[in-house]
């Protein structure tokens, strides 16, 4: 049997503008994604991404063409997604607000580029964790500038205790983690 639903939509839910749904939605924390190519180091503010496979980790995530980093990525096959707790918030978004075309975006915004151990691009030091990726599949970039990317060689901060991180809700608002809860699951 069905559930019953009211004789219109409108009678009980207010309609939401298709260009909101994406603030719904949002996948997961606000990442940096940092990208080496010719010696120059570039990092820009991610959103967009997801887990697509446990073993190896592999995650897709969306860089725009518009982006300086899309051409490095493209070109480099490889990136380091950093994922910044809560109190780098602001340089998050001032990273995320400026272009890498002309701007060195570690100097200007005071993040500190340490050496990889297996790709060209840097970790970054003031974050709780650093994935050293390289992109396994690039079929979905043409038509959606989405590569998927294999996590090769992963870092944390021991020193970062129950890092909170920030989640984007669009138009300047972020949620920052809550209160954790455990339940009885089956789920990894």
């Amino acid at each position: 049997m069905s559930a019953r639903r009211p004789a219109t939509a409108s009678a009980a839910l207010d309609e939401l503008p298709l260009a909101e749904v994406y603030q719904l939605i949002e996948p997961g924390p606000v990442v940096l994604l940092t990208t080496a190519l010719d010696g120059r180091a570039n990092v820009m503010t991610l959103s967009w991404h997801m887990m697509v496979e446990f073993e190896p980790p592999q995650i897709a995530c969306v860089v725009s063409p518009a982006n300086h980093s899309f051409a490095a990525l493209e070109r480099s096959g490889e990136c380091v997604i950093a994922l910044p707790a809560r109190r780098l918030a602001a340089k998050v978004v001032q990273v995320g607000n400026s272009s890498g075309r002309a701007l060195d975006k570690f100097e200007a915004f005071g993040l500190t580029p340490l050496p990889a151990g297996r790709v060209a691009a840097p970790l970054v030091a003031e974050c709780f964790a650093n994935l050293e990726c390289r992109v396994a599949d690039r079929r979905l970039v043409a038509d959606y500038a989405l590569f998927v990317l294999e996590v090769v060689k992963a870092w944390r901060d021991p020193a970062q205790k129950r890092p909170r991180t920030i989640h984007h809700q669009g138009y300047g608002r972020f949620v920052v983690d809550g209160e954790t809860i455990r339940l009885k699951s089956r789920m990894r």
